[in-house]
């Protein structure tokens, strides 16, 4: 169980590192106030999440904690995502509403997509 703690201790910071490095390279490529850079982590989490579920039945084995539980728990954020939109509600209404609605619709197919890929 100890080890448990530490798979998902040891993904998470791997995925916080990963999350925080591709939001500054999509920072610094697209000079937009759309926040390009947690649509495309959070469709890219939930298309191996996706794959993940196509190749194997959940099982809660190391490789689980590790990589679902910490580094895609850590590198999809849903705070960001949250707050992105909060701070778009206030600038522009249909700019936040098509955020949320590309979000949840593109992280459905790439979940979708990753699972069906993998059969």
């Amino acid at each position: 169980m100890i080890l448990n703690f530490l798979y998902v201790g040891i993904g998470g910071a791997l995925g916080a590192i990963s999350r925080f490095g591709i939001n500054e390279l999509f920072e610094r490529t697209f000079l937009t106030s759309f926040p390009i850079p947690t649509l495309f982590i959070n469709v890219l989490g939930c298309f191996f999440i996706g794959i993940y579920l196509g190749i194997n039945i959940p099982v809660k084995d190391s490789f689980y904690y590790f990589f679902i539980i910490g580094f895609l728990g850590s590198f999809t954020t849903m705070s960001a995502f949250t707050h992105q939109t909060i701070i778009m509600f206030n600038a522009n209404l249909i700019s936040a509403v098509s955020y949320i609605m590309i979000t949840i619709i593109l992280s459905i197919l790439a979940t979708y997509f990753g699972a069906l890929i993998t059969r």
